[in-house]
């Protein structure tokens, strides 16, 4: 068992309430790249931006629960359950109640507390 993990397009920053419209505005207003507010039904997530972020995707999630931001990552791999499966044989438990995603993916922490989203490679 060897999965192959590989950096996704989307890159998270939950930004707590009190600092989301002035947030939204530096990438906007300052640094002058492509925001766009997107429609999200999601019980943590209140508000979220995307911005077009050179080749990713910068997702500016509003959080009224956080006190500080927070970066969260994406991983994708061939096969979930086998990357599942092979970080839980390294110690690397998921932590699913973080926020709530799709039954096929997961998601996980470094030693550090940074998050990542595991989910499946999308096949061209």
């Amino acid at each position: 068992m060897n999965p192959k993990f590989e950096a996704g397009i989307n890159i998270a920053i939950k930004i707590p309430k009190s600092k989301y419209d002035k947030t939204v505005a530096f990438y906007r207003d300052i640094l002058k790249l492509e925001v766009e507010e997107k429609p999200i039904d999601n019980p943590t997530i209140s508000r979220t931006h995307a911005v077009k972020f050179g080749n990713n995707v910068l997702w500016l999630d509003c959080v009224d629960n956080y006190t500080h931001s927070e970066t969260w990552l994406q991983l994708t791999v061939p096969d979930v359950a086998e990357a599942t499966n092979y970080l839980e044989s390294q110690g690397v438990q998921t932590c699913d109640e973080l926020e709530e995603l799709p039954k096929n993916m997961h998601w996980i922490q470094d030693p550090a507390g940074t998050v990542f989203n595991l989910q499946s490679r999308k096949i061209n």
